[in-house]
């Protein structure tokens, strides 16, 4: 089974990119993030019969041989896929338009900077010299001009203005588009955008003129990002960010837009557990102060030591590890020694299952102690990669009730990283 997805918050770039990856790889299955925007939404909810796509929980992905990943580099930002990416029998494929390298290793990829990832796949579908109907080139053409603003973002490049002929060519309809492209700005935006500006303020960080703004929010508010490019510029800073907050406290959604090469957003984006472009961006944050969030995108911004903090700076190696064939009773005895609750399980290089103090609640008679550790160790085994962020390294603790996390390079075992060892960058306990 061959599935294609996308990053979560899917926007319609990534919608029409999984659609036409479909069409690239006849008999591949669309599966889609639970979340996608508000404007994906509407339009799925009209045309899902002609665009019939799965949830991740509806897949069986234990019957899948091959995934293609398309708009996003990155595992953290695909949904429900995370055991996927510790199989070594699937052929994964990337077809992305972002300029950083990511942590998918594809066997097969196409990454190249154009303004849309729909861009490469359309010129893709051209070369196969495949007709499309009038409400896929629509589709297409909708994603396309998302995301490079009608061919207006400075990041569009001549193979985005070819793809879109290409679709007018194939009959996409432009009154649809306008349907499905016209901002949400109404009362509600309206308001927020005058509590952003009731307190705006300026400030040069970094060489930059930036503006940060705490909003609360109550419920869903669209076009959140459209609040944010017009704020940015009234204000005529290089960069804004609104910080959206629900009065729990429970969410915070962060909204980036810069219009210099020099401060790209996507990056600040990545480090808060999001992404994006250079000049447009945005991360998810829940149960996060957002006094805290707007201290960290400033930290951020101000370029401090903390910005380039990866995980494989905080993590602990060599790693310390056990065989799968070693004795209960011997694991004990190493446990006890090394004060430590857990250590991972390793063959020949490779992370076989993590064995803890909470797994020795399974042994139930003397005899069992004598038993291998992989009859008892925890095989479902949470990984994280060096360049993950100190962040997303939290994040998966808090989600897993887990004290470590193995760090895993192109399968490999190369280091651990502790609770302790997030807790003491978050306290700023780190050595200078």
């Amino acid at each position: 089974m061959q599935i294609v997805s996308t990053h979560k918050a899917t926007d319609f770039d990534a919608l029409a990119s999984v659609i036409a990856a479909t069409l690239v790889y006849p008999g591949a299955v669309a599966v889609l993030p639970r979340l996608v925007n508000p404007n994906v939404r509407a339009f799925l909810s009209i045309h899902k019969d002609l665009f019939p796509t799965l949830t991740p929980a509806e897949v069986n992905l234990a019957a899948v041989t091959a995934l293609v990943v398309v708009d996003t580099n990155r595992w953290s930002r695909l949904d429900g896929l995370a055991s996927l990416a510790q199989r070594r029998d699937i052929a994964v494929t990337l077809w992305d338009h972002h300029g950083d390298d990511g942590d998918i290793q594809a066997g097969w990829r196409r990454v190249e900077q154009t303004g849309a990832a729909i861009t490469l796949l359309v010129d893709e579908i051209r070369r196969l010299g495949k007709d499309l109907s009038p409400i896929q080139a629509t589709l297409f053409l909708i994603g396309l001009y998302e995301d490079t603003g009608n061919l207006s973002f400075p990041a569009t490049t001549p193979a985005d203005a070819r793809a879109a002929a290409f679709l007018l060519e194939q009959k996409a309809d432009l009154n649809i588009l306008g349907t499905f492209l016209r901002p949400a700005y109404g009362e509600k935006q309206k308001n927020v955008l005058f509590e952003m500006l009731r307190s705006a303020s300026r400030q040069r960080i970094n060489g930059f003129q930036v503006s940060i703004a705490r909003v609360k929010v109550d419920g869903h508010v669209d076009g959140l990002a459209v609040v944010v490019q017009m704020y940015r510029e009234i204000l005529n800073v290089d960069a804004a960010f609104g910080i959206f907050h629900t009065a729990d406290g429970q969410r915070c959604m962060v909204i980036g837009r810069s219009q210099v090469d020099d401060l790209p957003v996507d990056g600040l984006m990545r480090s808060l557990g999001g992404g994006g472009h250079p000049r447009a961006g945005s991360a998810m944050l829940k149960g996060v102060n957002p006094k805290t969030v707007e201290k960290m995108l400033r930290d951020l911004l101000a370029g401090n030591r903390q910005t380039s903090v990866q995980v494989g700076d905080l993590m602990s190696f060599p790693v310390f590890s056990v065989t799968s064939d070693m004795s209960m009773t011997a694991v004990a005895g190493i446990l006890r020694r090394r004060g430590c609750t857990g250590l991972p399980v390793v063959d020949d290089g490779e992370i076989q299952g993590i064995i803890s103090r909470r797994d020795f609640r399974k042994v139930r008679k003397a005899r069992q102690l004598k038993a291998p550790v992989k009859a008892f160790m925890n095989t479902q085994v949470i990984t994280i990669t060096p360049e993950q962020s100190p962040l997303q390294a939290a994040r998966m603790m808090v989600r897993h009730d887990i004290g470590r996390l193995p760090v895993v390079d192109q399968g490999k075992l190369i280091g651990i990283v502790t609770r302790s060892d997030v807790m003491m960058y978050f306290y700023d306990l780190l050595p200078a």
